[in-house]
């Protein structure tokens, strides 16, 4: 799995300790996915800040999320939604939205989180089908890395002209970099970065926030 960031570790700890103002009810959800085995699919302080402000940036009302794991990145995002904001999360675990659907609760934005269980894939071309096409204003994508390319077509037809997705772990601890690697999800990892590059239909900038976050802003005029 992808190492959280890159930061020294006395850094990181700076960063996340004592700038990223994470709440105590965050604080509380992160330590506990932390005794999961799958810890490290988590995003740290420092990036959900960073998803947070981008939320009250662009003014999002509609956001999508592709991979909820126990939803701390949902949590940030619908936090900083307005009371009647939305946000469409797709994940295909029970056990680990389940964790996310308590502190939603307990944090009060359960109401702006509609969870949908089941393939990304069929979730977000079920939404195209129903009319959905430029109808949100932000999306984040954090799941399996193999399906990136469908996440990221699919999440551009669905986002408006001018709306932004944030992709996760597009460094993948390094691996994209590194020449021998070749497995499947560091190969998939690399070429989207390549495309997100090379597309036109967007503006794109990666930061080395995390495991590396790429920006891509879809273009009013293609």
């Amino acid at each position: 799995m992808a190492r959280p960031s890159f930061l020294p570790t006395a850094v990181e700890q700076y960063v996340n300790g004592l700038l990223a103002r994470e709440t105590p009810l965050q604080g509380r959800l992160r330590a506990e996915t932390a005794a999961l085995p799958q810890a490290r699919m988590q995003i740290g302080p420092d990036q959900a800040a960073l998803l947070a402000l981008l939320v009250r940036l662009t003014g999002a009302r509609r956001a999508l999320e592709v991979g909820t794991f126990t939803g701390f990145s949902a949590l940030a995002v619908a936090s900083a939604l307005p009371p009647d904001g939305r946000l469409v999360t797709c994940d295909v675990n029970e056990e680990w939205t389940a964790i996310a659907r308590r502190y939603w609760e307990e944090a009060g934005v359960a109401g702006r989180i509609d969870l949908r269980l089941g393939p990304a894939a069929e979730t977000l071309a079920g939404l195209l089908r129903d009319g959905a096409a430029g109808s949100f204003d932000s999306a984040f994508i954090d799941a399996d890395k193999e399906s990136y390319d469908t996440y990221y077509e699919s999440c551009l037809r669905l986002v408006r002209p001018g709306g932004l997705i944030a992709i996760d772990n597009v460094l993948w601890s390094g691996a994209v970099a590194d020449p021998s690697a070749v497995d499947a999800e560091t190969s998939a990892i690399r070429a989207l970065n390549l495309k997100v590059r090379d597309d036109r239909r967007v503006e794109a900038c990666l930061l080395t926030v995390g495991d590396g976050v790429m920006l891509a802003r879809k273009r009013e005029v293609p």
